[in-house]
Order: C-alpha cells, then sequence, then structure tokens
C-alpha cells in the first residue's frame, strides 16, 4: 500500500516519525515523506523519499526570543478545574492555538499537500499532531489517517474540554478548528469530521507508566519508540568507556537557539556541577557555546552528539524534557533530570519522578544548589537506576516499529474501505 508521513517543517518532531517510515518502507509498501522545503534535505538525509509541499512557515519568526502563551495566560497542561474556564479555554485554544499556531504551520502547505494526495492516492496518512494539512488530504482522496504523537496528549485533552464548552452553547460555530478546517477543505469538496482533529486512530510511544490518559474519544495504538538523532558521526572519544562518572547536559535546539526562556541558563547549570568528580558532556550549538563566560575542566562541550550513542554511557542525563530526548533517554535506561521547558514538559517529568526514574524540577525551584543536589542523588542512589532500567524494560516490551506493521495494514483497510464508503 501507499503510505504519506506528513509533518510541517520541525525536524524534532519528524525525527520520532523515521524509524516507522522504515518500517512500512522494508515491509514492501511505498512511502513518501510531505512537508514544506525546509525540512526536505533532513528527510532525504534519513533514505526517505520527499516531496516538498507550498512554503516554509514563519512560526519561530513570530516566537523569536518570546513565550506567545505568557500574553493569554495560557497552559496547555492546565487540569485544575477551577482554571478550566470557558474564557480560558477559549483564549488559550480557539483564539491562540488554532490561529497563532495551526493555522501559521499548516496554511502555507495546505493547497500543494492535499493536490500531491489527490494524484498519489495513499492508502494511509500519518500525520504529527498539528499537521491538519494531512487530515484534509486524507479526507480529500479518501486514505485513512493516523497522528503520530511526540508528547502525552494535551491536544485531545484541550479539544475535549474545548468541546464540552461549544456542545453546551449549542453552537458549532464557536468551534474555531472546525471553521478554519471548513474553509480550507470546502475548495476540494470536503468537510470538517471531528476525526479530522485526531485521526482515525492515534499513534503513542510513551509506555504506560509515563502516558496519561484523559476522557477524550480517541482510538490509540501503542508502539515502542525508535530513537533516530539524524545523520551523525560516532567521535573518537565516544568510543571508550568513560573514567569517572559521566553526565549529559542536553537543552534542547528549540530552547536554546529559538525561544530562549529556559528555567536556568546553561552557564549556571556548568557552575553547578563544576566541582563535582564527574565527566559532563555537553550539547550547545557553536553560537551559544560563545556566550558562556566560563567552561569547567570537567566539562567537554560539542556542538552535536547522537544522543543514542551518549546516553548508555552517562550515569545521568539533564535536559529540558523535550519529547525525543526524554524518549531516547528513557529507552537507554538512564535517570533524567529534568528541567521542564514548555508544553507537556513539566508533565512529562513527574510522571518519571513517580516511576523513581528521574527528577523533576517546577520552574520556580531550579537554582544552581538545587540542580547540583538533585543530580547528586541520581548518581549515589541506587534506586534510580534500578527504576530507569524497568522503566526501559516497560518502553522494550511495546510492539516494535516492523512489528506493528500488521496492525497499521489492518487499520488501514478497515478506516480506508469506511471512509471511501462514507461511513
Amino acid at each position: 500500500m501507499r503510505v504519506l508521513f506528513t509533518a510541517y517543517a520541525e525536524k524534532a518532531h519528524f525525527l520520532g516519525m523515521v524509524p516507522l517510515a522504515w518500517a512500512m518502507q522494508n515491509a514492501g509498501h511505498e512511502v513518501r515523506v510531505a512537508s514544506q522545503p525546509e525540512l526536505t534535505d533532513v528527510i532525504t538525509r534519513a533514505g526517505l523519499i520527499a516531496v516538498p509541499v507550498g512554503k516554509d512557515h514563519i512560526l519561530h519568526k513570530l516566537d523569536h526570543g518570546h513565550d506567545p502563551g505568557a500574553d493569554f495566560d495560557f497552559d496547555f497542561a492546565e487540569t485544575r478545574e477551577e482554571k478550566l474556564t470557558w474564557d480560558y479555554v477559549k483564549s488559550g485554544y480557539g483564539d491562540l492555538f488554532v490561529p497563532w499556531w495551526a493555522r501559521v504551520v499548516n496554511d502555507p502547505m495546505i493547497g500543494q499537500l492535499t493536490e500531491f494526495a489527490q494524484q498519489w492516492k495513499p492508502d494511509l496518512v500519518i500525520w504529527e499532531p498539528v499537521t491538519f494539512a494531512g487530515a484534509i488530504a486524507a479526507k480529500v482522496c479518501g486514505a485513512a489517517h493516523a497522528r503520530f504523537l511526540w508528547s502525552i496528549d494535551l491536544f485531545a485533552m484541550m479539544r475535549a474540554r474545548y468541546m464540552q464548552f461549544v456542545n453546551e452553547k449549542q453552537d458549532v460555530r464557536q468551534d474555531a478548528l472546525r471553521r478554519w478546517i471548513d474553509n480550507r477543505a470546502e475548495r476540494f469538496g470536503a468537510s470538517f469530521s471531528e476525526d479530522m482533529a485526531s485521526g482515525h486512530f492515534t499513534i503513542d510511544c510513551l509506555p504506560p507508566s509515563v502516558r496519561l490518559r484523559f476522557d477524550v474519544d480517541v482510538k490509540y495504538q501503542s508502539m515502542r519508540y525508535v530513537p533516530y538523532n539524524g545523520v551523525a558521526e560516532l567521535p573518537r572519544w565516544l568510543r571508550e568507556d568513560p573514567e569517572r562518572p559521566r553526565v549529559a547536559i542536553t537543552l534542547g535546539t528549540s530552547a536554546t537557539e529559538r525561544v530562549g526562556n529556559l528555567p536556568i541558563s546553561v552557564q549556571n547549570v556548568l557552575d553547578a556541577v563544576a566541582d563535582l568528580d564527574i565527566e559532563v558532556v555537553a550539547t550547545l550549538p557553536e553560537e551559544e557555546q560563545a556566550k558562556l563566560t566560563a567552561v569547567p575542566d570537567n566539562t567537554r562541550l560539542v556542538p552535536f552528539v547522537p544522543l543514542d550513542a551518549l546516553a548508555p554511557t552517562c550515569s545521568a542525563v539533564i535536559n529540558h524534557g523535550g519529547g525525543g530526548t526524554f524518549m531516547t533517554t528513557l529507552v537507554r535506561g538512564v535517570p533524567q533530570l529534568i528541567l521542564p521547558f514548555m508544553f507537556d514538559d513539566a508533565m512529562r517529568a513527574r510522571r518519571l519522578a513517580a516511576a523513581g526514574a528521574g527528577m523533576s524540577m517546577e520552574k520556580g525551584d531550579v537554582s544552581t544548589d538545587t540542580v547540583r543536589t538533585k543530580l547528586l542523588a541520581l548518581l549515589e542512589q541506587p534506586s534510580y537506576k534500578e527504576n530507569a532500567a524497568k522503566l526501559r524494560d516497560e518502553a522494550m516490551s511495546m510492539p516494535s516499529p516492523s512489528d506493528f506493521v500488521p496492525e497499521l495494514e489492518r487499520l488501514t483497510a478497515e478506516h480506508r474501505d469506511a471512509a471511501v464508503s462514507g461511513a
């Protein structure tokens, strides 16, 4: 069958999809990956056929050096009932998420993506959870379609809450996502249906101990997370066992280069662990390295090293909790100290801490002293390593991408036939 993967041009969101694309291709299926031109090189270097569509989005030009949610006082991870009022949810989901995030990244690619789907006629479309253009394309060409999550499913959680209010008002015109998708799909003779918000089914790589399930009408399918960090070389120093406990510090490209509002500076993290008898490996772009005022003697700075190769050599990883970093470290069984940055980072970190496989820090509690104290606990208390190993084993028990392919084939046949028949 023909399988179309699609994601707006965000490298971190796409990389997690690559092992499943490989698995589908290795099973004999035809695979294409459609995205905006900016991602073309990343796709082709992964050994996949890229389909550049539309124009590059301008999301990061809009949010550079600024947290857009701050103006709206909105947190996608908010679960407190007293906070989740109609005004709060509408301002965040309807007035922020749909026009600022969804429209900005999708509008430049919807037309050409849908035209390609009409021409190529995929049986299955797998889309990154903000790339609603994939759902539109699938609806127009009659394909089965699925979301591929890179986070706890806050998208479905917040939409369910939003739609609860909309239904109480008995006015679907209040639904900003429906209005926007209807407007874009109607030129192709299609209209909104709720599966266009969450897929016919949703692929989730989080192990049960970490994931959260909300009261939402979503069909989840579990698949093991397989790390893919992009094209990389193994440096000579990483081929040898460390002489001292090795600690990686990786705070995310998007965090350090684009938005810049981490709860603590990289310099302060390095200072916090400078006198410890450990080997620190800090991944930091060269332009960010130049901003450091001092590099401790126990620290090695590198612009990039594949975390999948680095993590197994580490006794702990200090990171921001981003999806790829978090899951790569998790499946390699390494304790984590998480300095949450945005979206579901803090929620994921709390789940990890509850499993005893790491520690989480709330933004207001992050300091050089707390970073040092918590890192020492991770290094000195064996329970963290033991529980990280248990979480790794739980993740490894989930179906691999290759093992998941037959289930995808079955689901595709089921939902494609329903889409064609109009059910």
